[in-house]
């Protein structure tokens, strides 16, 4: 069986989404089987590419330039269903990418199960938005989309601390935030698959967000630092811009990240929490 970090490449140099997903839920089956019986394939050391592959479409716009979806007609809900699938596409990526990346770091073993089970879930979110794409007659790479997606691991490559508070602590936590509001769309909307789907991210994003935390503490713990203030100085190194509430605060206690982490690096704002 190939190592861990292996399985990890072999995902980052695949193109297609479809065909990215699969292999990621194989490599994943390999290493929850490999572990329900009591072993593990090594972990190696492979040299993941700076760029992971993507399929020529779609096409890769600055932030700037996507356009503004209007998520109250048919369209905007497509647009929207196509973002958050572009957004689980880089999931995959980020996740297989901390694995193979960060390996001169020793860590438990446990830190790899906790991340090629979340790289096996958001290849699962992947598929159920490509399926309501399809079921609405469209699919993914039929609209431009975001190509700021993967600056966050370019700028945490060499950054392990770095690369778990921006990705999980912060890019994550905000889809809890932002999902309520997206499940009570579709809702109006009557999208009844939609729903369910976004039901099912919403709730194991928490996880991934959870593991983000739970490794973060980890590290500052190893290496005797207070993790308020690490965590504030690492976002403001690499976060580029502040954070915005306002906040799904049960979900990110949920999570393990309590206030004074985020508020403090909130734009101003006099709203506290959403429900």
């Amino acid at each position: 069986m190939i190592s861990l970090t292996e399985m990890a490449v072999d995902v980052l140099n695949t193109a297609d989404g479809r065909t990215k997903t699969a292999l990621s839920r194989t490599h994943a089956a390999s290493w929850q089987v490999a572990r329900a019986a009591g072993t593990a394939p090594e972990i190696g050391h492979a040299t993941p590419p700076g760029q992971p592959a993507r399929p020529a479409q779609p096409a890769l716009l600055d932030p700037r330039d996507v356009p503004v979806r209007k998520p109250g007609t048919p369209e905007g809900r497509i647009a929207l269903l196509h973002a958050v699938a572009h957004i689980e596409l880089n999931a995959v990526d980020l996740h297989w990418d901390i694995i193979a990346r960060f390996t001169d770091t020793p860590m438990p073993i446990g830190f790899y199960d906790d991340w090629v089970k979340s790289a096996d879930e958001e290849s699962k979110h992947f598929n159920l938005m490509c399926d309501c794409l399809e079921a609405a007659g469209s699919h993914y790479g039929a609209l431009p989309a975001h190509a700021g997606m993967w600056r966050a691991a370019q700028d945490t490559a060499t950054d392990f601390m770095g690369r778990l508070a921006v990705v999980p602590m912060v890019l994550e936590a905000r889809g809890l935030d932002v999902t309520p509001n997206m499940i009570r769309l579709f809702k109006q909307a009557k999208a009844t698959d939609a729903v369910a789907a976004l039901e099912i991210i919403y709730a194991e994003e928490v996880h991934h967000v959870a593991y983000g935390s739970k490794w973060f503490h980890f590290l500052c713990g190893k290496n005797h630092l207070d993790p308020t203030p690490t965590f504030h100085s690492l976002v403001k190194r690499y976060f580029h811009g502040a954070l915005k509430p306002p906040f799904n605060e049960e979900k990110r206690a949920e999570a393990g990240i309590p206030p004074d982490f985020y508020w403090p690096l909130a734009e101003q704002n006099t709203t506290r929490g959403v429900k």
